[in-house]
């Protein structure tokens, strides 16, 4: 196994103080980085430890911070959170071009080859960027079909990658036909996967905290989703090994 160094980094974002998780790869060449973002409750151990893999394949990983280091477990609670930074689209992209300065600003990353990656709100995080023109070789999102403002999606500089549930309450398909709708419309290179049987958050493993209705966990399907986001960064954002 690939020897990982990680840390905690600090720094400023809609109004509070972030607490993000950097994870190194071994060695001290420059390579190729991911920004790693959390579903609505916030970064917890399960989004730390993807950045750990991640960074165990050889990626600079930043696994960003949304709620100024608060995992917020009650549903209530986390959407009273959510549900403005979502309908933001300003301050989704302050959030996430913060984080991608802290990212940018390691010397272990190469600031030209950046995807990002993101999980629900995280998800809706990364899409904005690419609604920003920010350039990134991915994006991938996991419970995160958001539509962006009329005509920005043009902007979007790389390759789109999303997955949903076929039984998520949140995303349903009018939700997913607007999706597709802006995406195609900008003439965007994008892929949309529904995961049969699965709910919304079907990637994230049972947290001891109330959930709502139609949110739950499905091994098998986050297993698949896991597979497919390593795929989307094997096409788009190749370790130099394999190039």
């Amino acid at each position: 196994m690939t020897t990982v160094t990680t840390r905690t980094v600090t720094y400023p974002a809609d109004g509070l103080t972030m607490v993000g998780h950097l994870a190194l790869p071994a060695g001290d060449g420059r390579r190729p980085a991911v920004l790693l973002g959390p579903e609505g409750p916030g970064l917890n151990d399960f989004q730390r430890s993807r950045a750990d893999a991640l960074a165990e394949r050889g990626y600079v990983v930043l696994a960003f911070d949304i709620n100024g280091g608060r995992w917020l477990g009650d549903p209530q609670e986390m959407l009273a959170w959510a549900t403005p930074l979502l309908a933001d689209p300003d301050r989704m992209r302050a959030i996430g071009h913060a984080a991608l300065d802290v990212l940018r600003a390691e010397p272990r990353t190469d600031p030209d080859r950046i995807a990002a990656i993101g999980y629900g709100t995280g998800g809706a995080i990364a899409l904005e960027l690419g609604r920003d023109g920010v350039d990134l070789r991915a994006i991938g999102t996991v419970n995160a079909l958001t539509t962006g403002r009329p005509g920005e999606a043009a902007r979007i500089r790389c390759p789109v990658w999303a997955g949903v549930g076929s039984e998520d309450p949140i995303m349903p398909d009018a939700q997913r036909d607007a999706f597709i709708a802006e995406l195609r419309d900008a003439g965007v290179d994008w892929r949309l996967v529904v995961y049969g049987g699965a709910q919304h958050a079907f990637h994230h493993p049972p947290v001891d905290h109330a959930t709502r209705p139609g949110v739950g966990h499905h091994p098998l399907q986050a297993e698949r989703a896991w597979r497919d986001v390593l795929g989307l960064l094997a096409e788009c954002l190749p370790l130099p090994e394999a190039e």
